[in-house]
C-alpha cells in the first residue's frame, strides 16, 4: 500500500475499516482535525487529486496510487500558499480549529464557486468568528495592520500564532505522538436513573488488547463538581467519578482501557450490567413538588446543596423596596409574561479530549482541552489525594470552549486509568457524546412582571427563574447571576427575584457564553419593549429614561455592598450608535409581496466583566538574553484572542512591538496561576496581570540602566530594544547581559484578584422581514454597539462580536437540543442539531464606544461573552414590530413564528400543522 502525502511516499498499511484521516494523524500529519467523523463539519478536509473530500468518511485504502494534500502540503518551501496567505491577512480564525480544513476547501474552488460562497462552503462549519472574517479572507481583503511599528495598544496586531494556525501546525490537545498510548471508550448508561446492582466485567476483560475495566468500585469516594471556580462552594459536590446511581441517560458507567479504540469499544459492548430502575422527574415545577423523585437525598447543605429534599440545587431571593406596593400604587401600565428558553450545545469543533501519564518522576501529567487547567490539577489533586507538586496539567491551544470546558468531564477517568496502568491513557469524546453526555446551556423558564408610570418611569420590576440544572448541579450557581444584570441595569426602587436551579433526570447543564444571562435578558427585554408599546414609546427612548448611570450603585435584588463599579459608561453611546444605524439602513430591502412584513427591534445588555468570589491570575516576565521578553501567563487560547491582548498589552507598556514579545502559557509547572478563561476575565484580569508586570519589569530595566550608567532613573525609558538613560542608549542585550553577570535577573511578576469589577454594555439592533405564510425570519440588518473601553485590538474585538451574534442567531432562530419523554437526546449529531452555517449570518455592522475603563488594563475591558447575551430579545422584539405578535418561546423557528401569526388572527390551526418544534408557547423538552 502506498500512498503519495503531501509529496511524501508512505507504504504503511491502513486498518481494515480505516478512514483516511485517522490514516493522516497517524502519519504526524495533525492539520487533519477530526470534529464530527460523520461528514458534516468539514474540520477534516484534505485534497485527493486536487480535489476537496472529507477525509473521515474516505476509506484510506481508496487513497491508494493516488495524490494526497494537506493543509500543511499547500505550503511549499516555506512559502505560503495564496489562500493561507489571505487566511492570515484577514485573520480568518478565532480558535482556528475549523481553519485547516476551511483553507483547504477554499484553495480547491474555480471562480465560480467564489462568487457563490454559501453554497461551496456548505460542507465548513465554523463556531467561533461568524464566517465574515472568512469570507474577508477569501476575497482577499486585509485586515491585519503590516507594519508591526507604532504603539502597539489599539491597532489591528496579527494573533502570535496566526501563522501555525494556517499552516496547520499549531497543536491542539491531541496533536502530539504518544508512546505506548492506551485508549479510553466509556460505557453509558442507557436509564435516566437507576441503580447499578452488579456490572460483570469478565468478558470486557477478555478482549484482546483490553488491559483494565474501571467501575463505581475503582472510584474516589469523595463528592465533587465538574463544574470549575475558584471558589470550590460555588458548586455542590454532588458527583462521583464512578457512580452506583446514574441520574440521566449517557452518564458514565464504566470505562474500558485497551491498545486500540476498536478493542475498548468492544470490551464497552460486552460489559454486564444489571440495573434497578427508579422514578424520573424531568419538569423542574414537579420536581420541586412535594413527592417528586429525589435526585440526591443522601446530600445535603455540607454539599453546597440548597436544598437536596426538594431537587433545588441553588436558589436566591431577594427584595428591595416593595415590589407589591409598587404594583398596586405606583403604576399606570402593567406587563406581565412567562419566556421559556430551550437547551442548547456549546459544539466547540475540537470535542473534550484529554490524554494523562506519569513522566520519569511519576508526575501525573495531563495534557486537555480545558479553559481551567489550574483548576482542572487543583481538583485531580484532591479527588486522587495526590500533592500539588505531583500533578501537572497543560494546555495546548483548545478549539472553542464557549463555556463547556470550563467542566473537568474526561481529566479525572484518565488520570485514574494513568495512575492504575502505568500507561498512557487517551480518551476521546465523540460528536454524539458531546451531545449526549457533556453540558448544555440551561433551559429555563422567566416569569417577569414590569410596571411603569405613563411618564415612562420604571417603578417595579419581578422575575420568577426556574432554571433546569439537571442531573448534577455544575454551574447551577448561574441563576443568582442571571437574575443579576438583568434588571440591575435598569433604575428601579422596587425589584423582586425568586431563582431556582432544579435537580431534573436530563443531562446536566452548565456554563454557556453570559452564565445565564442571555436567557433572563430575552425575557427583561422583550417585557421592557411590550412596556414601551404599552406606553406609546420608543422603545430607545423608554431604556434611555430607565437604564443605570454613571454614578448609580449596581443593584438588582439585593443592597449589600458589593465590588461593582461602573467602570465606563458608553450604554448612552451605544443606543445612540444602533439607533442611528438603523434609521440610516443599508440598503436591505424586502423581498417583494404582501406576505413580507417589515419591523425593527433593539434590546440591550450588561455584564460584570468577572465573576464574583476571587479570579486570580499572575502574570511572570523577563528580559531574554537576546534583548526580547518572555511572557508566561496561565490563560488558555480557545479562541477569545486573549494571547493577543496580554501581548499587545505588555508590548506597549514596554515600548516594544508585539513580535518582541514571547509568550509561554497554559503549562501549570511552567508558568504563573491562572483561575481560568472564563467570565470574560481575558482581558480585565489576565491582561490586568500581564500589564502590571510588564510595568514593574519597565522599573527594573530603567534602574539597572541607571545604576550601569550612573544616570538618574527617573528621567530612563525604553524604546523599542534599548533603554535610553541619561543620554546613552544602551541595547537591551547588552544590559541584560551586564545584569547577568551582576547576578541580577531582570524579571517581574504581576498579579490580579479580579477585584473590583466593571461593567461592560452592548446594545443589538435588527431589521427583519418576515413571511406571514411560511413564518421565515430575514434579516435585512444586523447592527451590535459594545462598550469594550479602550480597544486593545479593534479587528479581533469586532471578531468576538461578529461571532457572538452568529452563535445567538442560532440558538434564536434554530438550535435546540430534543431530548425524548424517557431523557434521551434525539438531536445528537450536527445534521439533526444545526448551527449556523455562512449562508445564515448575515453581515453585522459593530460600532464601539468611546469610552477608557477606569478598573482595566490601559482603559480595557471584556468583550468577549456579553455580544451573545441582546440578540434573541432584539430579534423577537423585530418580530413583534413586524407582526404584531410576541413571541415567548425560543428558538424562533419558522413553524413557531407560523403558527403564532396564525393563532394571532383567530385562525384554527389544525393537528397536522403543528411539527416537531412545538405548538406555540411550549418549548422542546
Amino acid at each position: 500500500m502506498k500512498i503519495e502525502v503531501n509529496g511524501e511516499v508512505f507504504s504503511e498499511p491502513a486498518r481494515p475499516g480505516q478512514c483516511l484521516r485517522s490514516y493522516l494523524r497517524d502519519l504526524g500529519w495533525f492539520g487533519v482535525k477530526n470534529g464530527c467523523d460523520a461528514g458534516d463539519c468539514g474540520t477534516c478536509t484534505v485534497h485527493v487529486d486536487g480535489q476537496p473530500v472529507h477525509s473521515c468518511l474516505y476509506p484510506a485504502f481508496r487513497a491508494v496510487g493516488h495524490r494526497v494534500t494537506t493543509v500543511e502540503g499547500l505550503a511549499r518551501a516555506g512559502d505560503l500558499h495564496p489562500v493561507q496567505r489571505d487566511f492570515l491577512s484577514a485573520q480568518g480564525f478565532q480558535c482556528g480549529f475549523c481553519t485547516a480544513g476551511m483553507i483547504t476547501t477554499v484553495a480547491a474552488l474555480d471562480p465560480t464557486q467564489l462568487q457563490d460562497l454559501p453554497r461551496a462552503l456548505k460542507g465548513n462549519f465554523c463556531r467561533c468568528t461568524g464566517y465574515r472574517s472568512i469570507e474577508d479572507a477569501v476575497h482577499g481583503i486585509v485586515r491585519v495592520e503590516q507594519d508591526p511599528g507604532g504603539e502597539p495598544f489599539g491597532r489591528n496586531l496579527p494573533a502570535p500564532a496566526g501563522r501555525q494556525v494556517v499552516t496547520g501546525t499549531v497543536r491542539y490537545t491531541l496533536d502530539v505522538p504518544v508512546d505506548g498510548l492506551l485508549h479510553m471508550k466509556l460505557l453509558r448508561s442507557p436509564h435516566a436513573h437507576a441503580r447499578i446492582t452488579a456490572i460483570d466485567t469478565s468478558a470486557a476483560r477478555a478482549v484482546p488488547g483490553v488491559h483494565t475495566v474501571l467501575t463505581h468500585e475503582d472510584s474516589p469516594p469523595r463528592l465533587y463538581s465538574t463544574g470549575r471556580h475558584e471558589d470550590p462552594k460555588d458548586d455542590p459536590a454532588d458527583t462521583r467519578l464512578f457512580d452506583d446511581v446514574v441520574r440521566f441517560a449517557g452518564q458514565r458507567v464504566a470505562a474500558v482501557v485497551a491498545d486500540t479504540v476498536a478493542a475498548a469499544e468492544e470490551g464497552c459492548r460486552r460489559l454486564a450490567v444489571t440495573y434497578e430502575l427508579l422514578p424520573s422527574v424531568f419538569d423542574p415545577e414537579e420536581a420541586m413538588a412535594p413527592g417528586a423523585p429525589v435526585l440526591h437525598g443522601d446530600k445535603g447543605t455540607e454539599q453546597y446543596i440548597a436544598h437536596a429534599k426538594r431537587n433545588i440545587a441553588d436558589q436566591v431571593h431577594g427584595e428591595i423596596g416593595d415590589v407589591e406596593a409598587a404594583f398596586a400604587e405606583a403604576a399606570d401600565v402593567m406587563y406581565e409574561r412567562t419566556y421559556l428558553t430551550q437547551r442548547i450545545q456549546h459544539a466547540h469543533l475540537e470535542t473534550h479530549a484529554s490524554i494523562a501519564w506519569l513522566d520519569e518522576s511519576g508526575c501525573l501529567t495531563v495534557r486537555t482541552s480545558s479553559q481551567v487547567p489550574f483548576l482542572t490539577r487543583k481538583a485531580l489533586c484532591t479527588l486522587l489525594d495526590l500533592p500539588t507538586e505531583k500533578v501537572r496539567v497543560v494546555c495546548g491551544r483548545v478549539g472553542g470552549g464557549f463555556g463547556a470546558k470550563q467542566e473537568m468531564l474526561t481529566e479525572d477517568v484518565v488520570a485514574l486509568a494513568a495512575l492504575r496502568t502505568g500507561r498512557p491513557v487517551q480518551l476521546e469524546f465523540t460528536r454524539e457524546e458531546e451531545f449526549t453526555a457533556t453540558v448544555t446551556r440551561h433551559p429555563v423558564s422567566v416569569r417577569v412582571k414590569v410596571a411603569a408610570r405613563r411618564d415612562g418611569t420604571l417603578t417595579a420590576v419581578q422575575l420568577r427563574v426556574v432554571s433546569d440544572t439537571g442531573a448534577y448541579g455544575n454551574h447551577a450557581c448561574t441563576v443568582s447571576r442571571s437574575c443579576n444584570e438583568s434588571i440591575a441595569v435598569y433604575r428601579c426602587a422596587n425589584k423582586k427575584v425568586d431563582g431556582y436551579a432544579v435537580y431534573t433526570n436530563h443531562m446536566p447543564s452548565g456554563a454557556f457564553r453570559g452564565y445565564g444571562l442571555s436567557q433572563t435578558i430575552f425575557a427583561v427585554e422583550s417585557a421592557m419593549d411590550e412596556l414601551a408599546r404599552a406606553l406609546g414609546m420608543d422603545p430607545i427612548t423608554f431604556r434611555e429614561r430607565n437604564v443605570i448611570r454613571p454614578g448609580d450603585a449596581v443593584v438588582s435584588f439585593s443592597t449589600e455592598p458589593d465590588d461593582v463599579e461602573i467602570g465606563s459608561y458608553g450604554l448612552d453611546q451605544c443606543l445612540t450608535l444602533v439607533d442611528t444605524a438603523l434609521r440610516r439602513g443599508n440598503g436591505v430591502q424586502a423581498p417583494p409581496g404582501e406576505e413580507w412584513l417589515v419591523g425593527q427591534g433593539t434590546a440591550l445588555a450588561m455584564m460584570i466583566t468577572s465573576p464574583p468570589h476571587g479570579h486570580r491570575a499572575e502574570a511572570r516576565i523577563g528580559l531574554l538574553p537576546d534583548g526580547r521578553y518572555q511572557l508566561a501567563v496561565g490563560s488558555v487560547e480557545f479562541g477569545t484572542g486573549t494571547t493577543t491582548v496580554q501581548q499587545q498589552l505588555a508590548a506597549s507598556v514596554l515600548h516594544t512591538s508585539p513580535d518582541r514579545i514571547l509568550i509561554a502559557q497554559s503549562d501549570t509547572d511552567q508558568v504563573g496561576y491562572d483561575t481560568g478563561g472564563f467570565g470574560s476575565t481575558g482581558t480585565v484580569v489576565a491582561g490586568l496581570a500581564s500589564a502590571r508586570a510588564a510595568e514593574s519589569l519597565r522599573e527594573s530595566i530603567i534602574a539597572a540602566a541607571a545604576d550601569h550608567v550612573g544616570g538618574e532613573r527617573s528621567a530612563g525609558e525604553l524604546d523599542e530594544d534599548q533603554v535610553c538613560c541619561g543620554g546613552v542608549r544602551i541595547p537591551l542585550a547588552e544590559l541584560g547581559a551586564v545584569s547577568q553577570a551582576a547576578g541580577r535577573e531582570l524579571r517581574a511578576i504581576g498579579t490580579c484578584e479580579g477585584s473590583p469589577r466593571s461593567v461592560a454594555f452592548n446594545v443589538q439592533g435588527f431589521r427583519v422581514a418576515v413571511h406571514t405564510g411560511t413564518g421565515e425570519i430575514r434579516i435585512l440588518m444586523s447592527v451590535q454597539a459594545g462598550d469594550a473601553g479602550r480597544v486593545v485590538n479593534p479587528m479581533q474585538c469586532r471578531g468576538q462580536i461578529e461571532g457572538g451574534v452568529a452563535q445567538a442567531l442560532g440558538a434564536a432562530m434554530h438550535e435546540s437540543l430534543v431530548m425524548d419523554e424517557e431523557g434521551h437526546v434525539t438531536t445528537a449529531a450536527f445534521r439533526e442539531y444545526r448551527i449556523p452555517e455562512f449562508a445564515d449570518v448575515p453581515r453585522t455592522e459593530v460600532y464601539f464606544a468611546d469610552t477608557a475603563d477606569a478598573l482595566g488594563p490601559l482603559g480595557a475591558k471584556s468583550m468577549s461573552e456579553s455580544p451573545f447575551l441582546p440578540v434573541a430579545a432584539a430579534l423577537a422584539n423585530a418580530v413583534r414590530d413586524a407582526t404584531g405578535v410576541r413571541l415567548d418561546t425560543m428558538p424562533m423557528t419558522r413553524d413557531r413564528v407560523c403558527l403564532a401569526i396564525v393563532a394571532s388572527r383567530g385562525t384554527p390551526v389544525a393537528p397536522d400543522e403543528v411539527r416537531a418544534d412545538g405548538p406555540v408557547g411550549h418549548a422542546p423538552v
